[in-house]
């Protein structure tokens, strides 16, 4: 938590957090054409707001890739701002993006990338992100969670009425490391499919779970959003055995 708000003292690295929210993605290139900095300075700078978590990068081909990361702050605003205001509101702020370097088979850039450690097994972890009954204990707004996530299946998520409100089609399975899957929204007929990455990994004694969002299109507002009220849900159920629900506000259900 110190080395959240060392980062955010500075002015300078807040105004590389705002242009990374304006434009997410960009390169140490496309950032120090922007700005009077030294390519060295804005580089200790990246550093700094990467150590503390605010940042996380991915490498595509010659090129590293800065994306915002919102989990932390979240977690701060849970910690002091929660006891007085409705989660809701305070979560609305968040529509942030953010990356993680790893090594993949993959050479397109993410939409977004979200990550998060979790103080949890990594059986207990696996288990919450294919299980249906656990998935709907702490997700957002579905109450019900059908199907397996095995490679070539597909996994349904319902409403609390029963329509359906998004559907996975598994498209690879590395059994406790990795998920690839399509992701086809049905609250909005715009929406087109677009695809998303679990990545699972042990740090220590505590677990790394990285979301990667690619291909979004129509209908995607919102998404980033609900990823974090996900995660926050997946981290509070493993870390305490409280089956919170961080709902969208009533407006934007």
């Amino acid at each position: 938590m110190d080395a959240i708000f060392k980062a955010l003292a500075d002015p300078t690295r807040r105004q590389l957090l705002d242009r990374l929210r304006q434009m997410d993605g960009q390169t140490l290139s496309d950032l120090e054409a922007t700005s009077e900095l030294s390519r060295f300075g804005i580089m200790k700078h990246l550093g700094i707001l990467e150590d503390a978590g605010l940042i996380t990068t991915k490498k595509v081909g010659r090129f590293k890739h800065h994306y915002l990361n919102a989990l932390p702050l979240q977690e701060a605003i849970d910690r002091w701002i929660d006891p007085f205001i409705t989660k809701p509101a305070a979560r609305a702020v968040l529509d942030l993006k953010l990356e993680l370097e790893r090594t993949a088979q993959m050479t397109e850039k993410p939409d977004f990338v979200m990550s998060t450690y979790i103080d949890a097994t990594h059986d207990a972890l696996w288990d919450a992100l294919t299980k249906g009954d656990l998935i709907a204990k702490y997700h957002f707004i579905c109450s019900q969670v059908e199907g397996d996530y095995v490679a070539g299946g597909t996994v349904e998520y319902k409403f609390p009425d029963g329509s359906a409100m998004l559907s996975n089609r598994i498209i690879r399975v590395d059994p406790k490391s990795l998920i690839e899957m399509s992701f086809q929204p049905h609250w909005d007929e715009t929406a087109t499919e677009s695809r998303c990455v679990y990545l699972v990994e042990a740090s220590g004694s505590q677990m790394r779970l990285t979301v990667e969002h690619y291909n979004l299109g129509p209908g995607s507002d919102g998404i980033a959003d609900g990823w974090v009220r996900f995660l926050s849900g997946l981290k509070t159920y493993l870390e305490t055995g409280n089956t919170i629900r961080f709902s969208m506000p009533e407006d934007a259900q």
